[in-house]
């Protein structure tokens, strides 16, 4: 009689660690059906955020002239021995087909988005800085990078290595079944439950350069013209800018996470 008693005993008792089990797997997919919404709904109000940022980056006022900026600028490539190394060129719709033809047409895009006021950037293949004609002050910033990129040190490893930060999504993914605990009843992965801020932390190189391209170009400006301007504008325009790299870095911890739940559903 005991004997039978606990036979049936047991059997309800894995009925109940069937239905316990079935529950849970029901629960971790609604979790990761709420975070994977949660984590899209973050995504696109970064991406809103980002654009505000940009818009009031290109709307900010000069902190001087176009002639003052050019004599920074000069000095900046001239202190650090890239005078004759980096070009400096401001863009627009009236002199973008001659930077096309002298760079070829792979950079049409790039160079058309500079001559429409949109960007400005530093292409180390190309030993060039361009920046708009309608926001020249740009240019000091590209020429931090500039500087980055030709001296030896961490600021030059971080800016040759900036561009590796988007792969970490899919590397995430490789490393995470490395990760795994041996214990069966643990679930824990450090890689999966640690993805959103790994993704973040390898955009971290990048935020930093930009940080200091930035300094950099406040630093020449405030070197080269002392007291006769205000750097209140320069400071604030880059300002936005930086902060626009800050949310890509969120970004991509978002897309980190995101792509770590897309591969356990």
């Amino acid at each position: 009689m005991t004997s039978i008693y606990t036979n049936n005993y047991s059997s309800f008792g894995n009925y109940n660690n069937y239905q316990s089990s079935h529950k849970k797997k029901e629960n971790d997919a609604q979790n990761l059906a709420i975070s994977a919404a949660g984590l899209g709904v973050a995504s696109v109000a970064i991406q809103k955020l980002s654009g505000v940022l940009a818009d009031k980056l290109m709307q900010g006022e000069e902190f001087t002239t176009p002639e003052n900026i050019t004599k920074v600028a000069d000095d900046m490539l001239t202190s650090n021995g890239l005078q004759n190394t980096v070009k400096v060129g401001f863009i627009d719709q009236n002199n973008v087909d001659k930077f096309i033809r002298q760079h070829g047409e792979a950079w049409t895009g790039s160079l058309q988005t500079v001559a429409e006021g949109k960007n400005a950037f530093y292409a180390d293949g190309l030993k060039l800085a361009v920046a708009p004609k309608s926001k020249p002050s740009l240019i000091l910033h590209e020429l931090g990078h500039a500087i980055n990129a030709n001296k030896d040190g961490l600021m030059k490893v971080l800016q040759k290595t900036r561009g590796l930060s988007t792969y970490a999504p899919t590397a995430l993914l490789f490393l995470a079944p490395l990760f795994h605990k041996k214990d069966e009843n643990n679930k824990k992965n450090f890689i999966k439950d640690n993805a959103g801020l790994l993704g973040f932390a390898a955009f971290l190189p990048t935020i930093i350069e930009e940080g200091m391209a930035s300094l950099r170009g406040i630093k020449a400006a405030g070197q080269k013209l002392g007291n006769a301007v205000d750097l209140k504008h320069l400071k604030r325009n880059y300002a936005l800018a930086w902060g626009t790299y800050v949310l890509a870095g969120v970004g991509l911890g978002i897309a980190a996470k995101q792509s770590v739940i897309q591969e356990q559903t």
